[in-house]
């Protein structure tokens, strides 16, 4: 494997979902303060919760190796790539917003700011590029071009 990052989630949003399952408890706690059970099995439900879904959605890999780059679900071989550019802040919101392409493959997470766009040459796949978050752009667009040149 030349490059491989999963985008997991930030701390923070750990913290913050902590938060919010600690305000469930409270909150039902105090409709029901007879049976305290139920605040525990409700607050058990919206942590079961909060874990399936930030380890669902940070559970998106990028990956290059030898044949193949993958971001997320979607996967396409190293001779269907043009050129990669690694975008900062700025260049991912505008190739995401402004400059953007219906017909694109977006792989991004809004905690992560940078990102790499790679052109996509194969004449039968409809999207003309992918944009894709990682936390080491240039070491992305490095991976990308030694595997397509050997």
């Amino acid at each position: 494997m030349d490059y491989a990052e999963r985008l997991t989630v930030p701390l923070r949003w750990w913290v913050q979902g902590m938060m919010l399952v600690a305000s469930v408890w409270l909150a039902v706690l105090v409709a029901t303060p007879d049976n305290e059970i139920i605040a525990w099995l409700v607050t058990a439900a919206a942590f079961a919760a909060m874990v399936t879904l930030f380890v669902r959605y940070g559970g998106a890999r990028v990956s290059v190796d030898r044949t193949t780059f993958r971001a997320g679900r979607a996967q396409i071989a190293l001779e269907y790539l043009g050129t990669a550019t690694a975008l900062d802040a700025d260049g991912v919101r505008r190739q995401a917003g402004v400059d953007a392409d219906a017909r694109a493959y977006l792989l991004l997470r809004p905690y992560l700011k940078r990102g790499v766009m790679v052109e996509i040459t194969d004449p039968a796949d409809p999207a003309p590029y992918w944009l894709v978050s990682c936390r080491r752009p240039d070491l992305l667009v490095s991976a990308l071009e030694a595997a397509r040149t050997s």
